[in-house]
């Protein structure tokens, strides 16, 4: 379980992953199940994978850990839902991306660019206000990063959303897809 402190309020957040079919509505339904039982979103994230009709998501959501299980068998459950499974304890990779723009005097460039070297980051842009820093990692790493960053003065960012994939070994055991009602009329 991942505990993130951010100000006086601590975090319990869950990593989903969900691999569901390409198809319009299939996104709403996965956040609607979890909007309608008040779990706020943290970060979402969803690209279409190698088969362009399967996409999959990244969701890391503050839910009770006890609750989480029943969530993932909600998820299942849904039209388009192939696979929904818990990522927080389970072996997994985890990554965010963080675009920062940082304002930096002259002076305090240097430090800036140090700083950004010790976490493995990297300047994309430079202009005599400052730098645009890409910097990856898993959401502690970008947590640190970013309240290092802060030092340096006025600072502006756009966060990726965590995005996590099981470890190369692990194979992804598909559920039946849920018929649809048009489909239940055939049979």
């Amino acid at each position: 379980m991942l505990r993130l402190r951010h100000g006086n309020y601590n975090f319990m957040l869950q990593i989903i992953s969900v691999l569901l079919e390409n198809k319009p509505g299939a996104l709403l339904r996965v956040t609607g199940l979890l909007g309608s039982r008040g779990y706020n979103i943290e970060s979402l994230t969803v690209a279409r994978t190698l088969d362009p009709t399967l996409s999959r998501m990244t969701i890391v959501v503050d839910v009770d850990p006890k609750l989480c299980a029943q969530v993932i068998k909600q998820m299942n459950k849904l039209i388009n839902v192939l696979q929904a499974t818990d990522l927080t304890e389970a072996p997994s990779v985890s990554r965010e991306l963080v675009l920062l723009r940082v304002r930096a005097e002259q002076e305090g460039r240097t430090a800036v660019l140090k700083e950004a070297e010790i976490f493995g980051a990297r300047v994309i842009d430079s202009s005599a206000e400052g730098f645009v820093i890409e910097a990856t990692g898993d959401l502690e790493k970008i947590e640190e990063f970013l309240e290092a960053m802060r030092c340096y003065g006025n600072i502006e960012v756009s966060r990726s959303g965590t995005v996590a994939l099981p470890p190369g070994g692990k194979k992804l055991r598909l559920q039946p897809p849920v018929p649809t009602r048009a489909e239940m009329v055939r049979i």
